[in-house]
Parts: structure tokens; C-alpha cells; sequence
């Protein structure tokens, strides 16, 4: 009898391929911005594909959205008011709900059918969505943030690459608005893309050379995501006068007592050491 084996592979540059083994395709949709495909797989449970690229795994998402918030949240553990854009999956709201502090979340995400599909395939991600300071907002997060003044503590990015829906919050203009929206000790989170595949680390460099000319503080810092091309990827720090080292306060965070699976006050003085060729190639 022939073992017949169901592999998921994805292209990760024309020259890497990665392939996790698949128990069962759960879902499969192609939405009026991107196809959306939810894998149950041996090694990562559940996972969210978006136009054949690896969004979310059940066994890592939980490094990216504990560094996507919490970096932010220990900086500036007086954040209320939050912005996140894109997200669908629902983790970054997730983490987010987990501080009684914060009154208000809008979330803005162009394309319903992700929030819809992981509510119901991903409900690891996508339990905090119902929350009651948790505003949903299917529509361009671009228009959205356009004309916005002095109103959010806290702006996270949570985009896909900068190809297809995403591309227009890698811009200027974009990142001018995030500017204009944020309150005086106002921080702006972005997806930084990774500094190792050459492809991505052009769209790094674009990213944080932008954001460096528009912010007084402006810091790259990594986190190591197994599933995303080459594992180590990165964030943008962005703030008009927070520093996420100078004005860090460990103690104070440690004090919530927060349970963590990734993020720690060690680790947050850490991300911010980057490897001579990342800083280079955000000098150059």
C-alpha cells in the first residue's frame, strides 16, 4: 500500500523551500484582497497561510505577539488608547487584553474573511476579539489613520510583507499619519521584515530608514520566529520621546505579574543588541 503524505512547502526565497507535514487542509478561501488557507500540520498545529506565506503557527505565534506588545507596554505602562492595523488572526489583540490598563483597542483590518476564518480555526489567537474595549474595523488602515491627530498611546503595525494589501503601510505618507495620531509619549510598533534573505532586508532598511527620519527615537530590535524565512526577523521601535531602554522600568512590569512564554525584562534590554551586519545594514 503506498503511504500517501500531504506536505505543505513554501517558498521562502526562489532558492529555499520550507515544508512542514500536513494531518489536514481545514480551509481554503480566496477573499477580495488574498487566498487564506488554514493547515493542520504534525509539528505546528494550526496554521494561518495567506497567499502561500506563513502567517501564524500554533506552536510559535506566541514569540512574535508577546514581542509585537509587550516591548511597547513596558516602555510605557501608562498606554490606554491602541491602534493595531492588520493583525487579523487576533493575537496581537490578545496580548494586548491581558492589561486591565488599557480602555480602548481598535483594531482595523482590510479584510474581514481573516478575522472571520481564524475566530473560527484559530480560536488560540482569535479569543480576545469579543472583548469589550476591542473595536473591530474592516477597512484600509490607511484611510483609517489618515487625518488622525494626538489620539493613540500606541500604534501597532502588525502588516503582512509590504506585497499585495500590505504595501501601502511601508510608505512615508503612512508612517507621517501613525506620526500625527500619536500622543506626546506616543510609541509606533512595526513589522520590520528580516535582515538575512536579501529581499527582506532591503524592505528592513526602507522601513527603518523612514521611520528614523520621522521619529526622534527610532530602534530596531529581533526576535527569532522558527516558521518566518531564516528565523530571525525583526520590529521597529518608533516613539517621539520614549526610549525602550532609557526609559524602561523592569521592576514596575515585572510587578503585573504577567505570564510570559517569551518576553522578559532580560530579554527586552537583549533584542535591542543587534549582530554587527543587522546594524550596518541599518546605517547604511
Amino acid at each position: 500500500m503506498a503511504n500517501m503524505e500531504l506536505w505543505y512547502t513554501e517558498n521562502q526565497t526562489d532558492n529555499v523551500n520550507f515544508s512542514m507535514k500536513v494531518k489536514e487542509h481545514l480551509y481554503s478561501a480566496q477573499s477580495d484582497f488574498q487566498k487564506i488557507d488554514i493547515l493542520n500540520t504534525y509539528e505546528f498545529g494550526r496554521v494561518l497561510v495567506i497567499d502561500n506565506w506563513t502567517m501564524v503557527t500554533e506552536k510559535d505565534e506566541f514569540i512574535y505577539h508577546e514581542m509585537i506588545t509587550h516591548v511597547a507596554m513596558s516602555t510605557n505602562p501608562d498606554i490606554k488608547n491602541i491602534l493595531v492595523i492588520g493583525a487579523g488572526d487576533g493575537g496581537t489583540v490578545r496580548e494586548l487584553t491581558r492589561y486591565n490598563t488599557i480602555t480602548n483597542i481598535d483594531m482595523v483590518e482590510i479584510d474581514e474573511l481573516v478575522v472571520r476564518a481564524s475566530q473560527e480555526f484559530l480560536p488560540f489567537t482569535a479569543n480576545k476579539l469579543e472583548d469589550p474595549r476591542v473595536n473591530l474595523y474592516f477597512e484600509d488602515g490607511i484611510k483609517f489613520i489618515s487625518g488622525k491627530e494626538n489620539l493613540y498611546d500606541l500604534i501597532i503595525v502588525d502588516s503582512t510583507d509590504p506585497i499585495g494589501p500590505g504595501e501601502g503601510l511601508f510608505t512615508k505618507e503612512f508612517y507621517t499619519d501613525c506620526f500625527n495620531a500619536l500622543t506626546d509619549k506616543g510609541i509606533l510598533i512595526n513589522q520590520c521584515e528580516s535582515p538575512y534573505y536579501p529581499n527582506n532586508a532591503t524592505e528592513m532598511r526602507r522601513s527603518f530608514s523612514k521611520l528614523e527620519e520621522l521619529f526622534d527615537v527610532c530602534e530596531a530590535y529581533q526576535y527569532h520566529m522558527p516558521t518566518y524565512p531564516s528565523g530571525h526577523w525583526m520590529f521597529c521601535f518608533a516613539s517621539k520621546n520614549l526610549h525602550p531602554l532609557k526609559d524602561f522600568d523592569a521592576t514596575r512590569w515585572n510587578a503585573l505579574n504577567l505570564t510570559t512564554k517569551y518576553y522578559n525584562t532580560d530579554l527586552h534590554i537583549g533584542c535591542f543588541s543587534l549582530p554587527t551586519y543587522v546594524k550596518q545594514l541599518l546605517r547604511d
